[in-house]
């Protein structure tokens, strides 16, 4: 199921989710990677989204591996990371970005990594719509895809 965020286009009917995401394997939460770089898993996704025709700008959360459609686009994070609040902030995520065309077909536009200290390094610029990475999170006031589908 595709969440869509409500201040825009509703979701599209029988609309596949996206595909899958081998993650990185080889680092897991917690696990030490250099001397002091150390990064955590998070299971949010924090993004900021602008509608360039009202100039409306939109912050909504996405959880790791769900999609969440805004405007024509649906955005689907992989892996969000962080480091400890002690450290210099380093936030990345992998996100995979879809555009849904006026005949309905999906056409991919965007795979790879976000960096939220840098938004403008690999944010989604479209010719509507612009999405970039804000921060990864360990919570979120939006339910869980379980939850919402338990509700």
């Amino acid at each position: 199921m595709i969440r869509a965020i409500p201040i825009l286009l509703a979701a599209l009917a029988g609309v596949p989710a996206g595909t899958a995401f081998a993650q990185d394997a080889a680092i897991q939460e917690g696990e030490v990677v250099g001397e002091k770089d150390v990064r955590v898993s998070n299971p949010v996704a924090e993004f900021t989204g602008v509608d360039k025709i009202t100039g409306r700008t939109i912050t909504f959360d996405v959880y790791i591996d769900e999609t969440v459609q805004f405007g024509a686009l649906q955005v689907t994070p992989r892996v969000c990371y962080s480091r400890p609040q002690a450290e210099e902030p380093k936030t990345d995520s992998f996100v995979e970005v879809d555009e849904i065309t006026l005949d309905r077909k999906i056409r991919r536009i965007f795979t790879g990594w976000m960096f939220a200290e840098s938004p403008g390094l690999n944010a989604v610029e479209h010719a509507v719509y612009d999405v970039w990475l804000k921060a990864c999170k360990q919570s979120s006031d939006v339910p869980p895809p379980a939850s919402a589908k338990a509700g």
